[in-house]
């Protein structure tokens, strides 16, 4: 029986009428592909057998070096060593830990910013990997608040009542405080570990209070800042065109020039009036005289032109990055 068998079988494979046996299957992007068909090569590493889905250090999900998250893990270490030449070559003025505070909390804000745009920079540049560096960037933003808080309160030679009394009678402080608490926890939850633990639905909707947190970021600069909000005007702009091309993408099914064009348009005019607002608010300079200042050009550049010029440029990549670098299709990458 056991012969006949064998023999039947045997017929049957070259005849072409069995099924071949069930085999394993893994889903990917568009349909089911018989797992086997996507073999390691010889000389590209493996990831180790540790019993989870963790990735390596600056690798991606194959085991290979990752160039992405290697420059942006570079691009977070530059301003510590920048600042840590300066420390060591006696370079931070009068009062190095004020100067070490500020520097520390301005790039936590410039970082946050960064992680920001690689979502917007990848689909507007066609550029998927991009998406490795976001984590990277975010928690160096994470890592540099900390130190901003931690240099705060050394500053303050750890005196915690010291600390609370000021962070109670300032209400840049307090706004401060409620951005490092949600830096604080975006921090803890961004780990492999966490994700897996907190499923991506729940991951993500917890990661969305990053755009509050750049919000509160913002005021909080600004606010510190007082009269000089050169720096804080123009990323008020600049964030305003993220929040409205994120608004935007979700409505339109392709974003394209005309709609940067107006997103340019857009921001350009909010930090105009968030400049004069501010200005008149909090100084009492006449409004129309902030507004006259844009008019200005080129004598002064003043925030709204940064922004106009950063949108623009923007605009200008994006398209010739789309003729460039077509966005392929799901079929066209299968094959």
């Amino acid at each position: 029986m056991a012969l006949a068998s064998s023999v039947k079988a045997l017929c049957a494979s070259f005849s072409g009428a069995a099924s071949p046996p069930p085999a394993q299957e893994m889903r990917i992007t568009h349909g089911i592909v018989p797992q086997g068909r996507f073999r390691r090569r010889p000389d590209q590493p493996s990831l180790p057998q540790t019993g989870t889905d963790h990735l390596p250090f600056l690798r991606e999900k194959n085991g290979s070096l990752s160039p992405h998250k290697l420059i942006a893990f570079t691009g977070c270490c530059l301003p510590a060593l920048y600042l840590f030449g300066k420390m060591l070559g006696g370079e931070l003025g009068p009062e190095p830990l004020k100067y070490l505070t500020h520097q520390t909390g301005d790039w936590s804000l410039r970082l946050l910013f960064i992680s920001l745009c690689v979502t917007p920079a990848r689909r507007l540049f066609n550029a998927p990997k991009w998406i490795n560096t976001r984590r990277t960037f975010g928690f160096g933003a994470f890592l540099y608040a900390m130190t901003h808080a931690i240099i705060y309160v050394i500053d303050q030679s750890f005196d915690f009542t010291v600390v609370a009394r000021e962070i109670a009678a300032r209400v840049y402080l307090i706004i401060g405080m409620f951005a490092l608490v949600g830096f604080f926890f975006l921090g803890i939850t961004s780990t492999d570990r966490m994700i897996r633990y907190m499923s991506g639905p729940r991951w993500n909707r917890l990661h969305r209070i990053t755009y509050l947190i750049a919000i509160l970021s913002v005021i909080h600069f600004t606010m510190q800042k007082k009269l000089n909000i050169y720096e804080p005007t123009w990323m008020a702009g600049l964030l305003a065109w993220l929040l409205f091309y994120r608004s935007m993408q979700k409505r339109v099914d392709n974003v394209g020039v005309l709609h940067l064009i107006a997103l340019a348009v857009a921001a350009t005019l909010f930090t105009v009036l968030v400049e004069a607002l501010w200005y008149g608010t909090m100084t009492g300079v006449d409004w129309r005289r902030v507004l006259a200042a844009n008019l200005l050009f080129p004598e002064h550049i003043r925030p709204a032109w940064v922004v106009l010029f950063v949108s623009l440029g923007i605009t200008a990549a994006a398209a010739a990055a789309q003729r460039l670098w077509p966005r392929e299709r799901a079929r066209e990458k299968l094959r």
